[in-house]
């Protein structure tokens, strides 16, 4: 068994007994969003850090979720498992339409492209009152259940999280190590090599999009679940970025890097949402966004130049 298994299977280890050994509802809550977050960010790390493409529009699909299993457990009172599955194919099938044109742009056209992608989904949010709810959203969403098993209790979410993170944890690890995976890394590297050496570059970027999404829609779903209502506002600009952010600073294409970006945006978020009204009376969310960007910025930076360190004493 080499090192980096016996770290797996410690570090998983130790997420089996966090519940026991923190003993607080808050920090589980924490821990619980966390995961689901660390779930839309391993599908973005593998497009950004493997299909080498970057998108702002990933609240959407994650919100997308979320609505569909509101809609679909509310509204019609399908079975909770039925509602999840149609959470992850329906953010799938809107990333193959909007992904074909889309991932054929350039870098900063896919990022404006995508961007506007995520704003105008949030404004159908608001504005489709009738199936949405409006900006008072979505109320009732039942717990989800398996089986006979009901998960109404943090700790019983905590676990679904954990199951689930880890199953797409390792899904995705597969992928990297397949050939699909090394026609990635070959189009990150250079994708007009890539396109002369007989890869598929355009269907690869594709896949990866779509793949992103529908894990983007899973976690909505189960977001949904854990807090049985839904609105806009979870859903919107913001949320692209610390999406973003988290997978930059959990390092693009490694397995343990979307809980650690996760956790440590997470984190933030909540010391910057008691902070900032502190330091700033009477001031927003706009300010939280700037410092996101400030600090996505920052490492962008430093990434880069220890990047440059590295090649030039290679």
């Amino acid at each position: 068994m080499n090192r980096k298994t016996i770290l797996m299977f410690a570090g998983l280890a130790l997420l089996l007994l966090l519940p026991f050994l923190l003993k607080s509802n808050y920090i589980l809550g924490i821990l619980i969003v966390t995961g689901l977050y660390a779930i839309v960010v391993t599908g973005l790390g593998l497009l950004m850090g493997y299909a080498g493409q970057v998108s702002f529009g990933h609240a959407a699909f994650f919100g997308m979720g979320g609505y569909t299993v509101a809609v679909l457990t509310t509204a019609w009172h399908w079975p909770t498992p039925l509602a999840l599955l149609v959470a992850l194919v329906l953010p799938g099938l809107v990333a193959a339409l909007i992904g074909a044109p889309t991932l054929k742009l350039k870098e900063l056209h896919l990022v404006l492209a995508t961007l506007a992608f995520g704003i105008l989904v949030h404004i159908l949010f608001n504005e489709l009152k009738s199936l949405t709810g409006g900006p008072s959203g979505l109320t009732g969403i039942p717990y989800f259940s398996l089986g006979g098993l009901v998960f109404d209790r943090d700790i019983k979410f905590y676990y679904l999280t954990l199951a689930v993170l880890t199953l797409v944890s390792l899904g995705a690890r597969n992928l990297i190590g397949s050939r699909v995976g090394r026609a990635m890394r070959a189009i990150r590297e250079s994708e007009h090599a890539a396109e002369t050496s007989g890869i598929n570059t355009a269907g690869l970027k594709l896949q990866a999009f779509i793949f992103s999404a529908v894990l983007a829609g899973l976690a909505g779903g189960l977001y949904a679940f854990y807090v049985t209502f839904v609105s806009p506002s979870p859903f919107g600009f913001q949320t692209s970025v610390q999406f973003v952010l988290m997978a930059v600073v959990g390092g693009l294409g490694t397995m343990w890097g979307p809980l650690l970006g996760a956790g440590l945006v997470v984190v933030l978020g909540e010391a910057l949402r008691w902070a900032i009204p502190l330091a700033i009376p009477g001031a927003g969310g706009e300010y939280q966004i700037i410092f996101y960007g400030i600090i996505l910025v920052l490492v962008m930076i430093f990434r880069s130049g220890f990047k440059q360190r590295g090649v030039s004493q290679c």
